[in-house]
C-alpha cells in the first residue's frame, strides 16, 4: 500500500512539472510576437503589414488611416495641402508687394528723397546793375551777403497759397484737365494754376519753375513786385516764382537782387549764417527785414569773397 502511494506522488510531481513547462512556453511565445507592448493587447507597429490593432477604440489601419502619409490636409510635408509652402510663398510675395507700394507712395508724398529731379533752374539771383548797394555786405564764411535794408529778424512762417498750390516734391497721380504743356530747353513740364510738374514714378511731381518758361496766365493772387533800376519795372510773384510780362504772356525769371516779397512758401528753411538768420528757399537767400512796419523779405545777393 505504501508503495502505491509513493508512485502516485511521483506521478503527480511529474504532471505538475509538465504543466509548468507548458505554461512558461506559452508566455514566451506571447512576448516574442513583433510589436508586443506590455499592458495592452498585441498590435502591429505603424507602417507594418500586420492587421489592425486589437485594442478597443483603435481600429484604424496602420497605412490607410486618414491622417497618415503625404496627402494629409494639414501635414508639414505634403505638396497638396491647402496651406502648403508654395501658397504661403505666394501670399508673402503679395504682401511684400503691397507694402512696397505703400512705402513708395509715402516716400513720394514726403518730399524729394526718392525723386531725381533738377530743381536748380530758378536759383540764380539777377544783379541790379542800376542800383548800387549803399550798405556794406555782411561777410561770413568766405562769402559776402548784400542787402539794401538792415536785417530785422522775424520767424519764418510758410504762406498758404490756396488749395491749388503744392510745394516742391509733392506727388500727384493725375493732373487736372486745365494743365498745359510747357517746353523749356527741350524738356517738357506741365503747368497748372501757378504750379509746375514733371513726370515721375507713374505720376507727376511738383518742381521749381524753369527759368524761361512762358505761360499765358498766372494766378490772380500773384503779387506785384517793383524792381527799381534805371526805370521801375514790375515783376509778378507767386508761390516763390518770379515772372515778367512779355508779349506771349508771362515769362519765368530769376529773382532780382533787392526784390522784396511779403511771404515765402512752404519749402524754405531758416539758415544761420554767423549772427544772421536767413531763409533759404532753393538756393536763394532771403533776408528778414521791416518795411512800413511789416515783416517782409529781401532777395540777397551772395558773392564769394575775393582773395
Amino acid at each position: 500500500m505504501k508503495m502505491i502511494v509513493n508512485k502516485l506522488l511521483a506521478i503527480g510531481k511529474v504532471s505538475i512539472a509538465y504543466v509548468l513547462i507548458i505554461a512558461v512556453c506559452d508566455v514566451s511565445i506571447v512576448f516574442a510576437q513583433p510589436g508586443h507592448r506590455a499592458g495592452g493587447g498585441a498590435r502591429t507597429r505603424p507602417g507594418s503589414s500586420g492587421a489592425t490593432r486589437r485594442t478597443p477604440g483603435n481600429n484604424r489601419g496602420a497605412v490607410n488611416r486618414p491622417n497618415a502619409g503625404a496627402n494629409r490636409p494639414n501635414n508639414n510635408n505634403g505638396i497638396n495641402r491647402p496651406n502648403n509652402t508654395a501658397n504661403n510663398n505666394g501670399n508673402r510675395i503679395n504682401n511684400n508687394n503691397s507694402n512696397h507700394i505703400n512705402n513708395n507712395s509715402g516716400n513720394r508724398n514726403s518730399g524729394n528723397t526718392t525723386i531725381n529731379i533738377n530743381n536748380s533752374h530758378n536759383t540764380v539771383v539777377r544783379q541790379n546793375n542800376y542800383r548800387p548797394y549803399s550798405r556794406p555786405p555782411y561777410v561770413y564764411g568766405g562769402r559776402s551777403f548784400y542787402s539794401y535794408h538792415p536785417y530785422a529778424y522775424h520767424p519764418y512762417h510758410p504762406f498758404y497759397w490756396g488749395p491749388a498750390y503744392h510745394p516742391w516734391g509733392f506727388f500727384i497721380a493725375a493732373l487736372a484737365t486745365t494743365a498745359i504743356i510747357v517746353t523749356v530747353a527741350n524738356q517738357q513740364y506741365h503747368y497748372d494754376q501757378g504750379v509746375y510738374y514733371a513726370p515721375s514714378n507713374g505720376g507727376y511731381t511738383v518742381v521749381q519753375a524753369p527759368v524761361g518758361a512762358v505761360v499765358t496766365t498766372i494766378p490772380s493772387t500773384a503779387q506785384t513786385v517793383a524792381i527799381t533800376g534805371a526805370t521801375t519795372t514790375n515783376n509778378y510773384y507767386y508761390g516763390g516764382t518770379f515772372y515778367e510780362k512779355s508779349g506771349g504772356g508771362y515769362t519765368v525769371v530769376p529773382p532780382t537782387a533787392g526784390a522784396i516779397v511779403t511771404s515765402l512758401p512752404e519749402g524754405g528753411k531758416e539758415t544761420k549764417v554767423g549772427d544772421v538768420t536767413y531763409v533759404k528757399y532753393g538756393d536763394t537767400y532771403y533776408q528778414p527785414i521791416k518795411q512800413d512796419g511789416k515783416d517782409v523779405y529781401e532777395v540777397v545777393k551772395v558773392d564769394e569773397v575775393k582773395q
